[in-house]
């Protein structure tokens, strides 16, 4: 059988894998959602969800640092790997041995488009359908609300601050929620300054909770450096995750908007 990965690469495989090892948390969790317990046997130390698997399957690295050894030890029939996510140089290791399929998501449509090609893959189109049938759902409800836009910068690191420009997966969740992202004219995870910032003038600044796990202490010290700009905290993973979490981000992101609307008001 032959596959064909977001990357418009021939995945050549002899029969639907039984052993198969993920290297991409938001994908990990979507062979969970698609009842791939038995056939999972390898994941990265960053797959945390769900926390099952997490505490039971063996890890193989980080995602930008596998164990090649632990790889060979489980002989995986299908290796299961990001374009951003993953080292160019590992993953070319490891094809050498093992088919490896590679996702390259950088908005909601290519998102639908992995879970998609994942279920075909691992032989579960009718429950990877119903899972993207429930994301689209959600998120066409979401585009119906009403919500006024308000310009935003997202920040995902500290020391050096970096945020997220406009080709980013994140960038596209920041657009469904109507929010302006006031650095969408950079590209993929610029690090930037405090002066900056204000330059912008954003109305408002998200803090997300991965992979910096920024907290209420960096809230009161940002204030002090842009007093007349607002601040809040918020989920990392709904705004990163293009996987199964894709199910409750869109009603995440309507609270969301209803929190920050609250804020302004």
């Amino acid at each position: 059988m032959v596959f064909t990965d977001q990357l418009g690469r021939n995945i050549e495989i002899d029969s639907f894998p039984e052993r198969i090892v993920s290297l991409v948390p938001s994908q990990t969790e979507l062979l969970f959602d698609l009842g791939l317990n038995e056939r999972v046997v390898g994941i990265t130390k960053f797959c945390v969800h769900p926390q099952k698997w997490f505490a039971t399957k063996q890890r193989v690295g980080g995602t930008k640092n596998i164990n090649i050894d632990i790889i060979h030890s489980l002989k995986p029939d299908l290796v299961l790997a990001n374009k951003e996510e993953n080292v160019k140089e590992q993953i070319e290791l490891i094809e050498k041995d093992y088919p490896v399929w590679i996702s390259d998501v950088h908005n909601l449509t290519s998102a639908l488009h992995m879970i998609e090609c994942i279920g075909a893959l691992t032989n579960k189109i009718g429950e990877a359908y119903t899972i993207k049938k429930d994301i689209e759902r959600a998120f066409s409800q979401l585009a119906v609300s009403v919500f006024n836009p308000f310009t935003i910068a997202y920040l995902i690191w500290r020391e050096p601050y970096m945020t997220v420009g406009g080709d980013t997966f994140i960038n596209n969740m920041l657009e469904l929620c109507h929010f302006r992202n006031v650095f969408a004219g950079e590209v993929r995870y610029p690090p930037i300054t405090i002066q900056q910032i204000q330059d912008k003038k954003p109305q408002l600044v998200l803090l997300s909770s991965e992979p910096y796990p920024f907290t209420e202490k960096h809230i009161a010290e940002l204030s002090l450096q842009i007093p007349h700009t607002k601040f809040m905290l918020v989920n990392g993973e709904m705004f990163s995750w293009y996987g199964s979490r894709l199910q409750f981000a869109a009603n995440y992101f309507k609270r969301l908007q209803e929190q920050v609307t609250h804020l302004f008001h």
